[in-house]
């Protein structure tokens, strides 16, 4: 018996990840929406995270916030204590499938200048998160 030794092809070396779940990250915290922005970023600073998962009561993901735009609600005039996630998730609706395209997501995501995409499944429930590289 001979062993044969294959080379890669080139387009073998560096696969493109195809899917948005080949690439996304876990989801990572998730809260719900009726929590108050000075809790949910006690959260993010106790998950040393810049961003959390936003779910509904029934456990569907509605969004995603991030470090910087709960400071920014928290540091407004218009602030209050009775301020909730689900307050200022405006159109934060967008949302990948887990066999979503690499290509489809990029495109969205910079058409919406998006950092980051909650991806979920049939049922809504988070399943991870694509994040842009910058």
């Amino acid at each position: 018996m001979t062993l044969v030794q294959m080379q890669p092809r080139p387009e073998d070396a560096n696969p493109v990840p195809r899917t948005v779940a080949e690439v996304m990250d876990a989801a990572g915290p998730q809260v719900c929406d009726d929590m108050s922005v000075e809790v949910a970023l006690a959260v993010m600073a106790a998950a040393r995270t810049g961003r959390l998962v936003v779910c509904d009561q029934d456990g569907q993901c509605a969004g995603l916030v991030t470090q910087t735009e709960l400071a920014a609600v928290r540091d407004s005039s218009d602030y209050t204590d009775r301020v909730r996630l689900r307050d200022i998730l405006g159109d934060h609706g967008s949302f990948a499938s887990p066999v979503t395209t690499m290509a489809e997501a990029e495109h969205a995501m910079r058409a919406r200048q998006l950092g980051a995409l909650p991806v979920v499944d049939e049922q809504g429930s988070a399943l991870g998160i694509l994040a842009l590289s910058r």
